[in-house]
């Protein structure tokens, strides 16, 4: 089934006017979901993929919400399909974004950013979903690595004012519908290909192993993380060195010098209504990936949360 729906700003306010209960509901239920961010390159098609093939790769995650980057293929919505051939609901978000589900769609942001899903009688969750811009890219410009003709740099400072001005304004439209939704009893997750390193990731201790250059206190996921959440992953495994959890790329040798692999695909958590149970890593093979799908569909390995609403 698929869902379009365009809210006013008055029906947005409205439709956070919850029911009567819901929030005693919300706080004591005990529910547990599985979210997902996918990242499909190019609806499949870059990698001469169908929807059954991204729709297999849904359900080797066994995910029950995803939030879907790189919708198009060919000029047409494969999100739509996948979800059609699962036989869940869906919403295109615009900008090449998509969240699918198993639970009813009940409502969204007046931008889109965040989609309302109704998980249980009386038990709502608002999922953000998004993909931030792929350029510059920072990794590339500290390693000389030539992107979008963007300037090499060298330090952590330049790599913060660069992710700053490739994403910040995404960022900020994007908490702006968040921090509304912020002053109501719903959980609310964030899923995405964030195009940017996580700052738990970069860090001394992973420079000094040789994981990144150096050390960068990325402000993506600082910023974020920073209005109420929790890293899934870094929850689950939060030894950086131990666990990169890379999911870009597949495509390349983790040594190749003209390359560099990182994580910059998240799940984010509701830090005070939520816990996070599990996350694993979805891709091509056992070393590199929890769950294996073979051949994998896209360029981006993809991430899987077990969530526990508290």
């Amino acid at each position: 089934m698929s869902i379009t729906m365009k809210f006013s700003r008055r029906a947005f306010s409205a439709s956070l006017l919850l029911p009567s209960g819901f929030a005693l509901a919300a706080k004591h239920a005990v529910t547990r979901f599985k979210l997902m961010s996918f990242n499909m390159w190019v609806g499949g098609t870059a990698s001469g993929s169908t929807p059954t093939d991204l729709a297999n790769a849904v359900k080797t995650a066994g995910a029950d919400v995803v939030g879907m980057q790189e919708t198009d293929g060919n000029g047409e919505d494969v999100s739509k399909e996948v979800a059609k051939l699962l036989g869940w609901n869906h919403l295109q978000q615009g900008g090449r974004t998509a969240v699918i589900s198993r639970f009813r769609i009940v409502g969204v942001t007046p931008k889109k950013w965040g989609v309302f899903l109704e998980i249980k009688p009386e038990t709502r969750i608002c999922v953000f979903n998004c993909h931030f811009a792929p350029a510059p890219y920072q990794p590339y410009q500290l390693l000389d690595i030539p992107y979008g003709n963007a300037p090499f740099i060298k330090t952590e400072q330049e790599a913060i004012e660069w992710a700053v001005k490739s994403r910040g304004a995404q960022v900020q439209r994007m908490l702006g519908e968040l921090d509304e939704v912020r002053k109501q009893a719903v959980p609310i997750f964030v899923t995405g290909d964030f195009n940017e390193p996580s700052h738990l990731d970069w860090t001394q201790a992973a420079a000094k192993a040789g994981l990144h250059p150096i050390k960068v206190e990325y402000p993506t996921t600082k910023t974020i993380m920073g209005h109420g959440f929790v890293d899934a992953f870094r929850e689950q495994h939060p030894d950086p060195v131990r666990r990169p959890g890379f999911t870009w790329t597949r495509l390349t040798e983790v040594d190749d010098p003209k390359d560099h692999h990182d994580r910059i695909d998240f799940v984010l958590a509701d830090q005070e209504r939520s816990m996070v149970l599990d996350c694993k890593v979805v891709g091509e093979s056992k070393s590199k990936a929890d769950l294996v799908l073979n051949p994998w569909p896209s360029d981006h390995r993809a991430v899987v949360a077990t969530i526990k609403l508290r």
